[in-house]
């Protein structure tokens, strides 16, 4: 029997706790948001696949808890992720500050290599933000990564960036060569220095 896939990513997303890491999963694999808040307790995972180009891709996206009691067993998911996606909250200082922890976390944990994105969520909540873009700017462009500001709330660039996500993993894995015919735009290059 033929696969129903031609290529399988594991993406990981990490972040504090309370960053609607499990919403921004369910937004982009289900088309819903939950409003009800449940803490993930150690690690869940969603499956769904999406074209990209003449591909179809199927993630495995990896749900992990924020909060410290659990950070022993999320980093053991680090490895054999193809993709980090780190969130933060725009209305949070402190849950940006934590990226660099976070950053740290992925060096020492994931495979060389591994594809990020820093995405700011809640960006339905601009009268309560408390990051600026220019410090998301300045911080992504220190680690040669992408960044999106996303509300699993109503739907605001979800799609875009797990699709960018998945388009970079292809692109770097040669899956891609040829045609342009696809569900979903290549993404923009990272913001202009």
């Amino acid at each position: 029997m033929a696969k129903a896939y031609d290529h399988l990513f594991k993406l990981l997303l990490i972040g504090d706790s309370g960053m609607r890491k499990t919403c921004l999963i369910i937004c982009f694999a289900e088309d819903s948001f939950n409003n009800t808040y449940i803490s993930t307790i150690g690690i869940d995972f969603k499956i769904c696949t999406v074209d990209i180009g003449r591909k179809k891709i199927k993630l495995q996206i990896w749900d992990t808890a924020g909060q410290e009691g659990f950070k022993t067993i999320t980093t053991a998911y680090y490895r054999g992720a193809m993709g980090i996606i780190l969130v933060y909250d725009i209305t949070d200082e402190k849950s940006f500050e934590n990226i660099q922890n976070w950053m740290k976390s992925i060096k020492e944990n994931a495979s060389a290599g591994v594809e990020r994105l820093l995405l700011g969520n809640k960006c339905d909540m601009e009268a309560k933000r408390k990051v600026q873009k220019e410090q998301v700017i300045k911080l992504a462009r220190e680690h040669g990564i992408r960044f999106f500001e996303t509300s699993a709330k109503s739907s605001t660039n979800v799609d875009e960036a797990f699709s960018s996500l998945a388009w970079d993993i292809l692109l770097k894995s040669g899956g891609q060569r040829s045609g342009n015919s696809h569900s979903f735009p290549r993404p923009p290059p990272p913001p202009p220095d």
